[in-house]
């Protein structure tokens, strides 16, 4: 049968059935009762009740476009990984992301943001899962979950409280590098496009000849650093709380497509145990000084999502995705989040979650997963175990030699996390805040310390909050509290 003309298409149901109305229910007569046969409308009342997934616990507010990875410079010496080689071209997937808001709250909050890439390699997805800042609140997954409820809303009112931010942080002190980041310009950035990436954790890389190097990565914005000041933020929040949303999306489609250069700092392997403050913590930085950055290659941004909900709100980041030539390291922090990112995939959009758009590799797939809610994708291994006697995938030791690398070097890693002359807490934030920041991102950093500080905070946490600033640097810890006690 030929297909009658029609000018529009026809709306069918999920199993592609023509419906025959969009809006008038199956009903005895004009205004009897609805009939239970009308199945089109039970799907999409079902469908309705079902639409929403569990948004992300952290993260759950974001952004993200389809783009290119294009290799700029011969990095090679350092590393395997088919991504990173010479005039490699690699496409990929960006997310970025408040931590702490839920999904409706505004993009202009201060706040770390999320900067989540996934590049679709040779030899499956690498995912890079960083954020804006180079360091982060705590160096142990144990008080992760910890840290994340002191920045949600109160079990008791539902309601935010900086109370409770300045009491964690201040029984934190490792915090106080992380802290000073964020109170200063670079918590409110001015787009997404204006603010820098980062791996933050330390990475390993192994190139071909199996000689391993720690690695932190830096994704620099071509567009410039920017940031929006504390009162036009929050005028923004209420005005357009889609602000950072709207402007990647508006850019893209107009053809202003945002930019990022990616560089590396390298760490030769055997530095690590001797170096002056634990390479693998999570709340340090390596000096430039030390480990000048390598420029690697640039990320371009260049296509919006065709659906938002499948192909941002369904991606699936998680640092445990490290192609060959890449490897974690002793960081405990990524470590922990080696688990609990695709755990937490796996309890948000199910236990197939891979073979989704947005997270389905572009290499060929030789898993011995099999079935499980939602799969649709065929094993295609011959047989679902392993080893097995029908030609079914092995594993690629040969090929692809130690793909981690750092286990068998107990001794070093153990080297690593004793205590070094430079571990304290408040030196890098000290050093930040007198050596960094201008003087007048000092005084804004004040102002934004002072006014967090005023805004619902005990007498006692703002005791300790002000001991804790006076650690970071005497001068303005004592300008805070002028500030604080009405001076």
């Amino acid at each position: 049968m030929t297909k009658a003309p029609h000018s529009v298409p026809y709306t069918t149901n999920n199993a592609g059935i023509p419906v025959e109305s969009d809006e008038h229910s199956l009903t005895v007569g004009s205004n009897g009762p609805i009939l239970l046969q009308d199945h089109y409308l039970i799907e999409k009342m079902a469908q309705f009740n079902r639409e929403r997934v569990p948004e992300r616990v952290v993260h759950a507010k974001g952004s993200g476009a389809y783009g290119t990875f294009e290799v700029t410079n011969d990095v090679s010496q350092f590393t395997k990984a088919d991504l990173f080689q010479p005039g490699k071209r690699t496409e990929m997937l960006a997310r970025f992301s408040t931590v702490a808001g839920e999904l409706g709250s505004p993009d202009t909050w201060r706040d770390p943001r999320g900067f989540a890439l996934k590049f679709y390699t040779e030899h499956g997805n690498y995912d890079l899962v960083g954020n804006n800042t180079p360091i982060f609140f705590v160096r142990d997954p144990q008080k992760f979950q910890d840290f994340i409820r002191s920045q949600k809303r109160r079990p008791d009112n539902g309601l935010r409280d900086n109370n409770m931010q300045w009491d964690f942080w201040t029984l934190s002190p490792e915090s106080a590098h992380m802290v000073t980041w964020l109170m200063g310009d670079r918590g409110i950035p001015k787009t997404y496009r204006h603010m820098n990436g980062y791996s933050s954790h330390t990475y390993m890389w192994i190139n071909g000849g199996g000689e391993k190097f720690w690695v932190k990565y830096h994704i620099k914005t071509d567009q410039g650093i920017d940031f929006l000041p504390q009162a036009e933020a929050d005028h923004l929040a209420g005005a357009d709380a889609d602000l950072h949303r709207r402007d990647l999306f508006q850019a893209i489609e107009r053809g202003d497509h945002p930019s990022w250069t990616m560089h590396v700092q390298v760490m030769p392997f055997e530095d690590a145990p001797d170096y002056r403050f634990n390479p693998f913590d999570l709340t340090k930085v390596w000096p430039h000084g030390d480990y000048p950055l390598i420029e690697v290659g640039r990320m371009t941004l260049n296509e919006n999502p065709e659906d938002y909900f499948i192909h941002i709100e369904q991606a699936a980041f998680e640092p445990s995705n490290m192609v060959p030539g890449i490897g974690p390291s002793p960081d405990k922090m990524l470590l922990g989040r080696l688990f609990s990112y695709p755990d937490t995939h796996r309890y948000r959009i199910g236990p197939n979650y891979a073979q989704l758009p947005p997270n389905r590799p572009r290499s060929a797939v030789n898993s011995y997963a099999k079935d499980g809610p939602m799969r649709y994708e065929a094993a295609r291994t011959g047989a679902v175990y392993a080893p097995n006697s029908y030609g079914g995938p092995a594993a690629a030791v040969e090929q692809f030699g130690d793909i981690a690398g750092w286990q068998t070097a107990g001794e070093m890693v153990r080297e690593a996390y004793r205590l070094h002359r430079e571990d304290d807490d408040f030196g890098q934030p000290g050093t930040m805040v007198r050596q960094v920041l201008d003087d007048a991102a000092r005084d804004r950093l004040v102002s934004n310390v002072s006014g967090h500080l005023k805004n619902g905070v005990s007498r006692p946490v703002q005791d300790r909050a002000l001991q804790y600033w006076r650690n970071i640097d005497k001068e303005i810890g004592d300008r805070i509290a002028l500030n604080v006690n009405g001076g």
